[in-house]
């Protein structure tokens, strides 16, 4: 006969703590794992981002170049005929703010919103009738809150897909012309490209038909009539729209690929917190399991 086996029951020492993974642990742990796969996601398309942003930012500045001649044109007419010294009176002022449609380029779009907002309130355009027509729905958007809404008149989409040409600039200028916006002078907006990681608001001005037939030397072009004097004012406002948008343009993507380039490393950094933070929490999972299994062991 043989006698009953008494059963054997592990007891741990009293006082004895229990260093196992609870399944708290385990869900960090997971949810550590998926976030460093969503950032990590996120890295591989802002890098691709930048790449793009980088091959389109050659042939933009080549466009900025080509473009300038056309301001710098109206600048010399301008300048010569002594348009600033009109006698003309301004008491109407057509603000064209240049910009585009697409996002994810740092403060482009606020940079455009803000000058006008300010030259409006409280420089050239403060106390005057004032209109304002916006190239791009991001700039539609941010000058359409608040106290400048009412002086919104016309807007444009479809900006910053490609790079501007003429012909759109000409197409913009035509639909202003058909509006009939009363004006005595026009002051677009537009981001300057200064460098590939900087950029600034500025202003090119045109004079209507009316204060460059008053001006001091425009006698010197002697102009026929008064419709060719239309017709150059016309032109001016096509060229100038040109420039702006070229330059603008250069300047947005050169500030998109210096944004996906901050955003690559930012993501860079965040995984390497993010794992960091992982395995500091597994090891400290292994370490409870290997600290129960010996605190087990010394029980039995």
């Amino acid at each position: 006969m043989f006698a009953a086996r008494t059963a054997v029951r592990v007891v741990a020492p009293a006082g004895a703590r229990s260093f196992s993974s609870t399944p708290t642990q385990m869900a960090t742990l997971r949810e550590l794992e998926s976030r460093i796969k969503s950032v990590g996601n996120i890295g591989k398309i802002t890098k691709s981002m930048k790449m793009v942003a980088a091959s389109r930012l050659a042939r933009a500045q080549n466009s900025m170049r080509l473009a300038k001649a056309y301001g710098q044109a109206n600048n010399a007419v301008f300048e010569q005929s002594e348009a600033a010294k009109s006698e003309a009176k301004v008491e109407k002022i057509l603000y064209i703010a240049v910009s585009s449609d697409r996002g994810l380029c740092g403060g482009i779009h606020s940079s455009i919103a803000k000058a006008t907002k300010r030259d409006i309130e409280t420089g050239e355009g403060a106390g005057k009738e004032v209109t304002i027509v916006a190239l791009g729905e991001k700039p539609k958007q941010q000058l359409a809150r608040g106290t400048h809404s009412h002086e919104m008149a016309l807007s444009f989409s479809q900006i910053g897909k490609a790079v501007p040409t003429f012909a759109d600039a000409l197409a913009i200028a035509d639909k202003i012309e058909s509006e009939h916006l009363e004006f005595d002078k026009i002051k677009i907006v537009y981001n300057k490209f200064l460098t590939v990681i900087s950029y600034e608001a500025a202003f090119i001005e045109i004079y209507s038909n009316k204060a460059l037939s008053l001006s001091p030397a425009f006698s010197a072009y002697e102009v026929e009539s008064d419709e060719l004097g239309g017709d150059l004012s016309s032109f001016a406002m096509a060229n100038a729209i040109y420039a702006g948008l070229v330059e603008g343009f250069a300047a947005e993507i050169s500030a998109r690929r210096n944004a996906m380039e901050n955003a690559s490393k930012n993501a860079e950094e965040m995984i390497a917190k993010l794992r960091m933070q992982f395995n500091r929490m597994r090891q400290a999972a292994i370490t409870n399991e290997l600290v129960d299994i010996i605190t087990g062991a010394s029980a039995l």
